[in-house]
């Protein structure tokens, strides 16, 4: 009988080996979402320079390949997540990476065969847009779905968070090597990364099935407003930090990408590397953050808070030095600002929010953090012609009116318990 208890606790083992090899997969499958839909935005910021070259357009023309993407999602993003909590997170998300994927197909092949392609370019980064609303906004519910531990959960998003800004971390580089073969590979390359995401999905994520009943639209908008009656003070604030950190990160990312090539001559892979190094420190500063929140709401309060001071106190030291690589050592430190604030107001969503209602909840906070990457770089380029000065003070105005927005705003009693 010994042998039989002996191969029945090692099939235990091998199980529990084999879900645990599982689960991490599950993990890599939903982080590779918001890594493929950074790599499609951000991958373009340190080439518009020399799409403006080639498309003889202006810095403004050049930022709207950014826009017009963050445009299109904006508004679709709440649609996708009312569709996800009605007919399920992964039937949702596979569909909107292969039209992210068409997108990008349409953009490249325009650059190729066209003599005027500017608006074919910005038609298919549109399509892409489609796509990236109904597919990374749609993965902070699902990781709330498939976790019940509340330490799991903040974990992952932590993962998410960071799979997220290391696209960023690895866009300026991804970018400047494609276009160092040819300008338009970067429109090309996104398809691939898609395709990647796609089977990774079909293979590693199995979603918990959903027993909710679809809700006619007047019912979901009713639903929607009785949220943001009970819980609408904590959230106002968390999607205006949200839209003010994105806004922050892409305006400044713009601003050195035309720096870096236009006053020092530094393109290519060079300033693919320059613009991931202060990159890098916003992916540490969110993967250890998200490991270290847990359950904490008054935690998570003040890192926002303290990551907010911090973003605005570097954006305050940038106006005053014009070498760039000192003023690429002082967006390192905003970026661990950014990287600490991120993940805290993920976590305050996804652990203060029914379940039923998480979708569309993280849907409207990905809606306003696509409005900053949608506004930041337009109005950078705008700034940038008249005074760099009033730039930088915008830039640090916004951050501290969203600092005291977090005092006022956000007030939990204790641990776990959020009673703004």
């Amino acid at each position: 009988m010994e042998w039989i208890e002996q191969l029945s606790q090692h099939n235990s083992v091998n199980k529990e080996c084999h879900g645990l090899k599982n689960k991490k997969w599950a993990i890599v499958s939903l982080a590779s979402i918001p890594l493929v839909m950074t790599l499609g935005n951000s991958m373009l910021i340190p080439v518009l320079p020399t799409m403006e070259k080639k498309l003889n357009i202006s810095s403004f023309q050049s930022s709207m390949i950014i826009t017009v993407y963050s445009i299109v999602a904006i508004v679709l993003i709440p649609l996708a997540g009312y569709l996800s909590d009605r007919i399920g997170r992964k039937k949702v998300i596979i569909p909107s990476l292969i039209l992210s994927a068409i997108g990008g197909l349409i953009s490249g092949w325009a650059a190729w065969k066209m003599s005027d392609p500017y608006t074919f370019i910005l038609i298919g980064r549109a399509l892409q847009g489609v796509g990236a609303a109904g597919a990374a906004p749609i993965v902070l519910p699902l990781v709330g779905d498939m976790y019940k531990n509340e330490r799991e959960v903040s974990s992952c998003l932590g993962i998410i968070e960071t799979a997220n800004t290391f696209g960023k971390v690895l866009s300026p580089i991804f970018g400047a090597l494609l276009a160092g073969v040819i300008w338009f590979m970067p429109f090309f390359a996104f398809p691939v990364f898609c395709l990647v995401s796609i089977a990774l999905m079909l293979f590693f994520i199995k979603a918990p099935s959903s027993d909710q009943e679809a809700v006619p639209l007047k019912q979901f908008v009713h639903e929607v407003k009785q949220i943001f009656q009970r819980e609408g003070r904590w959230l106002y604030v968390i999607f205006i930090i949200g839209g003010i950190l994105m806004f922050v990160l892409f305006g400044v990312l713009f601003f050195l990408s035309s720096m870096l090539e236009d006053k020092h001559h530094l393109d290519g892979i060079k300033k693919g590397f320059a613009l991931a190094l202060p990159l890098g420190a916003l992916c540490l500063a969110s993967f250890i953050t998200g490991k270290k929140i847990e359950k904490n709401k008054i935690l998570m309060k003040w890192l926002t808070f303290a990551g907010v001071c911090l973003l605005a106190g570097a954006i305050f030291l940038l106006s005053f030095f014009e070498n760039i690589w000192i003023q690429l050592a002082i967006f390192f430190f905003s970026g661990i600002g950014i990287g600490v604030a991120l993940p805290c107001l993920d976590a305050l969503i996804t652990e203060g929010i029914e379940k039923k209602e998480r979708g569309t909840i993280t849907s409207i906070y990905s809606s306003m953090r696509f409005i900053g990457v949608a506004l930041g770089p337009p109005i950078i380029a705008l700034l940038m012609k008249k005074s760099t000065d009033m730039m930088f003070y915008l830039l640090v105005g916004l951050c501290l009116l969203g600092s005291v927005v977090i005092l006022k705003g956000i007030k939990p009693s204790k641990e776990g318990v959020d009673t703004a």
